[in-house]
């Protein structure tokens, strides 16, 4: 039996991975601050300490596929803690348990970003250069005196960039690394975003040429590919999962 792990299984995405996880015969260890598997704070180094434990000790040191879901959204008044849950509490992860991936069947993860990660100008930005320096108290100062959506954009653009730039090596240990851009998608985070006072009208008037939010089934169906054997050969990728709307804001860069 395949085990795979996912962090933010109580609610969203996270949850809809679980679900067709285990309707496929997947063992699935869910990781949450509660109603999982794994209780865990993500926010603190020492509860991705204990979630790298946990989930190494409950797949016996063979784990065959990971997928990074917990985030918190714009809304949220605390800063810091974004980037905290949204890059530290992915790429801890997938660094603490890279090796047992590694001795997994076929191993994949996958980490979910998000399409705002190229919505600013973040390729040299302060914030999200000391993200991926990984130096995490200069990150969470940085981030404390500007605003929500730079605080989450520039936390997923480091995302995908940290995804990328482990491509090479994890590609050599024979892993599966890819990341999922979602789009607007009818979470809980979403609604504290969109019923925010300052950002609830721009996600609101977000131009979808699908012309709806998607439903958390949509992005795991996609995530569940990239986990399987049917995606052997997408690896170091970015993939969208937006209704267009990338392309509608972006269309002559891809």
């Amino acid at each position: 039996m395949r085990i795979v792990a996912v962090t933010g299984s109580a609610s969203g995405i996270g949850a809809a991975v679980c679900a067709r996880l285990a309707r496929q015969g997947v063992r699935v260890l869910g990781v949450d601050v509660a109603d999982a598997d794994i209780k865990a704070d993500l926010s603190t180094p020492a509860g991705r300490y204990l979630a790298v434990g946990a989930i190494s000790e409950r797949s016996g040191g063979r784990l065959d596929g990971l997928v990074l879901s917990a985030g918190l959204g714009a809304h949220v008044e605390d800063l810091p803690a974004i980037a905290s849950v949204n890059y530290f509490g992915a790429v801890d992860l997938l660094d603490g348990l890279r090796d047992v991936l590694a001795r997994g069947r076929q191993p994949a993860a996958v980490a979910v970003c998000s399409n705002s990660a190229q919505f600013g100008s973040f390729e040299e930005h302060p914030y999200v250069e000391a993200l991926l320096a990984h130096d995490e108290d200069k990150a969470r100062a940085l981030i404390a005196g500007e605003d929500g959506f730079t605080a989450y954009a520039g936390s997923k653009h480091a995302l995908c960039r940290a995804v990328r730039r482990r491509a090479g090596e994890w590609g050599r240990l024979g892993i599966r690394l890819n990341g999922v851009a979602p789009g607007a998608t009818d979470t809980p985070l979403l609604h504290g975003s969109a019923n925010h006072p300052v950002w609830g009208e721009g996600v609101k008037a977000l131009d979808i040429p699908l012309g709806r939010w998607a439903r958390p089934e949509e992005i795991a169906a996609v995530i569940c590919f990239l986990l399987g054997p049917e995606a052997s050969y997408v690896h170091g990728s970015i993939v969208y999962v937006d209704g267009g709307n990338d392309a509608a804001m972006r269309p002559d860069r891809f």
